[in-house]
């Protein structure tokens, strides 16, 4: 049998987590994986050596704001750079679809700090026509979930009150029609609009909705109204009362969280979570306001900002946010201060951090971005994420963000950090441990039944890369800068980066999870 490409002498990492590395030959034709052993006498058009690399499944995102950048601009091919070919959509409950156009528009307003200043029709009156935008226009594969933020606004608007009954059917009813369409998991993000607005028995409802179709539940926990612990604590009540797998986005294992996960391993809750491993978030400043103030529309939002005594209220809870103003301007509307410290913006303006804070979403239309460190002392940062990265029930997430100015380093970065940084320099996790934790293990708990392993008859997604070499170059202050060391990507077994450079193709694929 003659094979289109043979992958040949390489150290194969299969993506489950159990098997050895082992060096062997990988041969496919089309988009899958037809042998794999010693194929040094077998016909191919095309022989890649791929002694002294690693050769293993493409990486999966599970958490990247990345599906509109996938379809051009700057940073299409980034998260492909550092070897991702599958990515979620729908991140944090984001999404557009079913919506009306005037909805749509608003929610895209409020999402944009997320995605830049791509232009879109938006205006897709089912979920199938949203994701028909994709058929051969991506480089990687894009699987849908349910964007809960789209359900609710499409159900009952920006009202920030508990659902009806009515708008509960309402809801459940796009629910279903995203997962007839191939939805692997109902998707939250219940620190931002609408979705902050959603009670526990809105989550469960829709929770068991989603258990009836073997999907699961994600979500960006509820931080800021109810605190972390709690919210960790409402998202394992989510998992009993629906009886639903639930999975945490971008987390970190310190004294608070272990706490938590003590109670996860003693009562056998079935939770993940996810980690980029970076020491700061981001999203925008408006997150950082009281919660009442930001509900609405954004134009309702930023109408309710010009009352004054909204501003006496918001200052004082801002300054306690920003701390010293060690926040980097990402993006906004007039391109002001991109790659600066909040703190220095603010002294140029002679203002205090907070006044300029709320002056600039006042300013920017509530379009701006900012990178997020978090607030623990620095000599306790690395002891977290070293503790992190181990942790078992811990994969690998980017929640990057594209097509923006001054992206987080993530973005260009997370999953040849932690194959440079913690595996090989580090050595606090084996090879195969990581690879699983980027590959296998989200493959497994997001029910992509094809993609995540080298083995036969599964999808020829796959990463050629030198464990020698492999590392991020992406910082804090430069942060569009692609990684080394990975040298061939393959999406459906076509070469998207080859000999470490972009090729320009597009064999990306809607996936969609079977029933």
């Amino acid at each position: 049998m003659a094979f289109d490409i043979i992958i040949q002498g390489g150290t194969i990492v299969d993506g489950t987590g159990k098997q050895e590395p082992s060096v062997s030959d990988i041969g496919f034709q089309g988009d899958t994986i037809i042998e794999i052993g010693d194929l040094s006498n077998v016909e191919t058009s095309h022989r890649i050596s791929a002694e002294g690399q690693v050769v293993c499944p493409g990486f999966i995102d599970v958490h990247v704001h990345s599906e509109i950048s996938l379809l051009g601009g700057r940073d299409q091919y980034a998260p492909l750079m550092q070897g991702v070919t599958t990515h979620l959509a729908a991140p944090d409950g984001f999404g557009w679809a079913p919506l009306s156009s005037e909805r749509a528009q608003e929610l895209w307003h409020y999402m944009q700090f997320a995605y830049g200043d791509a232009k879109l029709s938006l205006n897709w009156q089912t979920p199938d026509e949203y994701l028909s935008i994709f058929d051969g226009m991506i480089p990687a594969n894009l699987y849908p979930q349910v964007p809960h933020c789209a359900v609710r606004l499409g159900a009952m608007g920006w009202d920030a009150r508990p659902a009806t009954k009515e708008e509960l059917q309402a809801m459940e009813r796009t629910t279903r029609e995203w997962l007839e369409a191939g939805a692997c998991c109902l998707c939250l993000g219940l620190d931002y609009q609408p979705s902050a607005n959603a009670d526990l028995y809105e989550l469960v409802y829709l929770s068991k909705v989603a258990a009836s179709y073997n999907a699961i539940y994600a979500a960006h926990i509820r931080y800021q109204l109810i605190g972390r612990k709690a919210a960790w604590e409402e998202t394992i009540e989510i998992a009993k009362q629906a009886e639903i797998p639930v999975h945490i986005s971008h987390e970190r294992v310190d004294s608070e969280s272990a706490d938590v996960l003590e109670i996860v391993e003693r009562e056998d809750i079935d939770l993940t979570f996810e980690s980029y491993l970076y020491p700061a978030g981001m999203t925008h400043l408006a997150m950082l306001l009281p919660m009442e103030y930001q509900t609405g529309t954004p134009d309702e939002m930023l109408t309710n900002l010009d009352n004054i005594d909204v501003r006496k209220k918001s200052l004082p809870y801002l300054r306690e946010k920003l701390g010293k103003g060690n926040q980097i301007v990402g993006y906004n509307k007039s391109g002001r201060y991109i790659g600066m410290l909040l703190s220095e913006a603010a002294e140029s303006e002679g203002k205090s951090n907070e006044e300029f804070a709320y002056d600039f979403i006042q300013e920017e239309m509530a379009v701006e971005t900012f990178m997020m460190p978090w607030a623990t002392p620095l000599d306790e940062n690395d002891k977290i994420l070293n503790r992190t990265a181990v942790h078992p029930r811990m994969m690998i997430a980017s929640d990057g963000v594209y097509n923006i100015p001054h992206p987080h380093p993530r973005s260009y970065g997370c999953f040849v950090q932690y194959l440079g940084k913690f595996v090989r320099d580090r050595q606090l996790v084996s090879l195969k441990d990581a690879i699983y934790k980027m590959s296998g293990f989200p493959a497994e708990r997001f029910r992509i039944s094809d993609r995540g392993r080298i083995a036969k008859g599964f999808a020829a997604d796959i990463v050629v890369f030198n464990p020698d070499t492999v590392a991020d170059r992406s910082t804090w202050f430069d942060p569009v800068q692609p990684p080394i060391g990975v040298n061939w990507v393959f999406v459906n077994g076509v070469a998207v980066i080859e000999n470490g450079n972009v090729t320009g193709k597009l064999p990306g694929k809607v996936l969609r999870k079977q029933r």
